[in-house]
């Protein structure tokens, strides 16, 4: 059993940065892609950023150049360096990670592993 556990969250002001954690318990030695997604009130669930097994990542558009994505195999932890934020950018951030090797995080949501998410406020 796969479970995913986010960090890191918290309330900034515009301009500012905070890092996300997210510890994987129960993932196999080989671990599939793994990303961040977003979730603002009334919007739909959407693709931050993710790293595959391979190490390549990426990044939506609108995060590119101020969110950095990260894994360190040996704490099975996976991070969400993000700066310069926007007020846009606030939403619940989850923690997501492909059941199977062949999605790369471009499969549907649910044959994901998701964690509980954490929340990010941007303010003005």
């Amino acid at each position: 059993q796969v479970q995913l556990v986010e960090s890191g969250g918290g309330s900034v002001q515009s301009g500012g940065s905070l890092t996300l954690s997210c510890v994987a318990a129960g993932v196999p030695s080989s671990r599939n892609c793994m990303g961040w997604f977003r979730q603002a009130p009334g919007k739909e669930r959407e693709g931050v950023a993710h790293i595959d097994n391979d190490g390549s990542t990426s990044f939506a558009d609108s995060v590119k150049g101020r969110f950095t994505i990260s894994h360190d195999n040996a704490a099975h932890t996976m991070y969400l360096q993000m700066n310069s934020l926007k007020p846009e950018d606030t939403a619940m951030y989850y923690c997501a990670a492909d059941r199977f090797a062949y999605d790369h995080c471009a499969g549907p949501y649910s044959r994901m592993y998701w964690g509980r998410g954490t929340q990010v406020t941007v303010s003005s």
